[in-house]
């Protein structure tokens, strides 16, 4: 296992601010200015050009699956779209309360099952070491802020516990890579893994404006449609998305105080995965080989 210094305290997922899928991009060419969306023809030609340039480069971190694809359809759709009217069919409407039931629980430490969803966890990662106590410095070797895992838990509660068990589940393979940092050349100061994905919880739940009655925004309407398929859609894009953040960690060189830029940018590439007009079941997603590689 490999040792990393001790860090600063990581970001609470509660402290993160909601980021327009283009915000990183405008950020470079103009600071914090905020700019309206013109349909000038040399606009456009811009927005072409950086948009293909970024998905060369997720194409080379994916493999044979085509990130250009349906590329000008995209563009064609206008931004600002809403959709306010559209009617939810029975199971999509029975599958978003279920998940938005699954929102509203709270991390108890005092709860059994709650305590054996930690242990589960620990097992998952570490099958060969026997855990000393719920509250115990081990945890920190998964990424935990300190020995209480329930303190990271503030403003996500147990729907993320249940992502990171679902991870590890479904993708033990890919979920021991990103937990040990197996891949790439990695950076001396490291993200926690716990903490890093109960922050991809909090952005997954914020993008997808889950907390609204129904989705009001292309990305959030298209998972509507993707949960009406898959009952465990929610669980699935969790596990892309977090693999698609080490991803981004990798090719963008970062450290530790460049989590938060990593996780918009990995939001924006979301954003545009979701907006694909040919994608009809979760793991039509580009983002999914990721899982396999």
């Amino acid at each position: 296992m490999r040792l990393r210094k001790r860090r600063q305290c990581f970001p609470p997922c509660s402290s993160l601010h909601r980021v327009d899928e283009d915000e990183v991009y405008w950020r470079q060419k103009k600071g914090d200015e905020e700019l309206e969306w013109t349909h000038s023809s040399t606009h456009v030609i811009s927005q072409l050009a950086q948009y293909l340039s970024f998905m060369i480069v997720a194409n080379a971190m994916v493999g044979s699956r085509s990130w250009i694809g349906g590329l000008f359809n995209r563009f064609s759709n206008r931004r600002n779209e809403k959709f306010l009217d559209y009617p939810l069919t029975p199971i999509q409407e029975q599958r978003l309360q279920k998940l938005q039931e699954r929102l509203q629980i709270p991390f108890d430490e005092t709860r059994p099952d709650h305590q054996e969803a930690l242990r589960a966890l620990w097992h998952l990662a570490f099958p060969n070491v026997a855990l000393k106590g719920l509250i115990s410095e081990q945890w920190k070797e998964m990424g935990w802020q300190g020995p209480n895992p329930s303190t990271d838990f503030r403003g996500c509660g147990f729907i993320s516990l249940e992502n990171l068990l679902f991870y590890g589940r479904t993708y033990p393979a890919s979920f021991r890579r990103l937990l040990f940092k197996q891949d790439g050349n990695r950076a001396t100061w490291e993200y926690p893994f716990a903490v890093a994905g109960i922050n991809v919880s909090f952005m997954l739940i914020q993008m997808l404006d889950l907390y609204s009655e129904k989705p009001k925004t292309l990305p959030g309407f298209n998972f509507i449609k993707l949960l009406g398929e898959d009952e465990e859609a929610f669980d699935v894009l969790y596990c892309m998305a977090f693999e698609m953040m080490d991803a981004q960690w990798l090719a963008m060189r970062a450290s530790y105080m460049e989590f938060n830029e990593v996780l918009q940018v990995t939001r924006t590439q979301l954003v545009r995965e979701l907006s694909l007009e040919d994608v009809h079941k979760i793991r039509d997603l580009p983002a999914y080989n990721l899982l396999y590689q």
